[in-house]
């Protein structure tokens, strides 16, 4: 399968933070082909295993997050409107007139309405929405909704994706499904390639909500290095240049205090060895990835982190270029053959 075809069917795929299921599957399917294992932790990480020809306990572990933010069912009113809540960071401003999909005893279409302009005072047309003044309407009674939906019943946007020019794609989810994509173009150019160490292409849970899947996974698979695939702030006319990074120019190697910088440069030189574009972005704390729980898991992880430029982050138009995830997951790749002749005690070092 096509990385944009793959991307399609991730990004249409539901799998809220704590609730990934359906985008395992999805995954699971086509990475167990390519890999040696693929196994799925009491968290819900589907972890797969690339076996490399002569590892002698060499690790590296890449992580890049299927779960998404979403909705949760909390309340059903007399005439059968459905309240939520969030789960992990939906921007309020963003639900006005969305389609959404309950996910109850079978998949329940609504919609989020709001106030004909007609009928709203000046002061009302200033202000955005609070979440808590939304309602789902799905057209069910109350008796008849709740048939097939529940409290805590788990809400998606109903989004398709959008092919646009030059092979920019626009959906929901791709933060960071598109670093799941890197993934499998990494483990798809690791077939053609004779690599040593051992790989664990780790597609995390619940990082929306608190970067836990890639916690316990680093702590089980006791990595060497550990890698972070996810989403940077694509560059858009509103956001100031040295908060962003381009479009179309490579995925972002990231420096600061989550980043061990023998691994970044390790990076930096294979991605000139081998003609690929990056660029580099900062992060002086916190890389919000999941790279900062691999850091810090047992005695301590050495850890990069690869962005891949997104614009419009947390909403359902979220826009990426297909060339840039080809890019990040040929980079991880290359990377990772580079390993081949080098004893990472040493390259680790400071």
């Amino acid at each position: 399968m096509t990385s944009k075809d793959f991307i399609k069917l991730l990004s249409e795929a539901s799998g809220v933070s704590g609730y990934e299921g359906d985008t395992t599957a999805i995954i699971k399917d086509h990475f167990s082909g390519l890999c040696d294992d693929t196994t799925i932790d009491p968290l819900g990480n589907l972890i797969c295993l690339k076996k490399g020809s002569n590892s002698n306990g060499r690790k590296i572990m890449l992580a890049a997050h299927m779960d998404e933010i979403g909705l949760m069912v909390k309340d059903i009113d007399e005439k059968g409107f459905v309240w939520f809540t969030n789960i992990g960071g939906i921007d309020q401003r963003t639900l006005l007139c969305q389609e959404v999909l309950i996910h109850g005893q079978k998949p329940i279409y609504g919609i989020i309405g709001v106030k004909p302009p007609h009928l709203t005072t000046d002061e009302e047309r200033s202000k955005a929405i609070k979440m808590e003044d939304l309602i789902i309407d799905t057209g069910y009674s109350k008796k008849e909704l709740m048939e097939y939906v529940s409290i805590g019943d788990i809400v998606t946007m109903k989004r398709k994706v959008s092919f646009l020019r030059n092979d920019w794609i626009a959906g929901k989810a791709l933060d960071d499904r598109a670093g799941v994509a890197a993934m499998y173009t990494c483990l798809k150019e690791l077939n053609k390639l004779n690599h040593e160490v051992d790989v664990y292409l780790v597609a995390t849970v619940q990082e929306e909500v608190g970067t836990r899947g890639a916690t316990t996974a680093a702590y089980n698979i006791m990595p060497d290095i550990g890698i972070a695939i996810d989403v940077g702030f694509g560059r858009t006319p509103d956001l100031k240049e040295y908060d962003t990074i381009e479009m179309d120019k490579g995925p972002a190697l990231t420096m600061g205090p989550n980043i061990h910088p023998n691994v970044f440069n390790g990076l930096k030189e294979v991605a000139k060895n081998n003609y690929i574009d990056y660029q580099v972005e900062i992060a002086t704390g916190h890389s919000g990835t999941d790279a900062w729980p691999m850091q810090v898991s047992r005695t301590g992880v050495a850890t990069a982190v690869l962005s891949i430029p997104l614009r419009y982050m947390h909403t359902s138009v979220e826009t990426i270029s297909l060339n840039d995830v080809e890019k990040c997951g040929k980079l991880l790749a290359y990377f990772i053959l580079s390993l081949n002749d080098k004893d990472l005690e040493e390259f680790l070092c400071y």
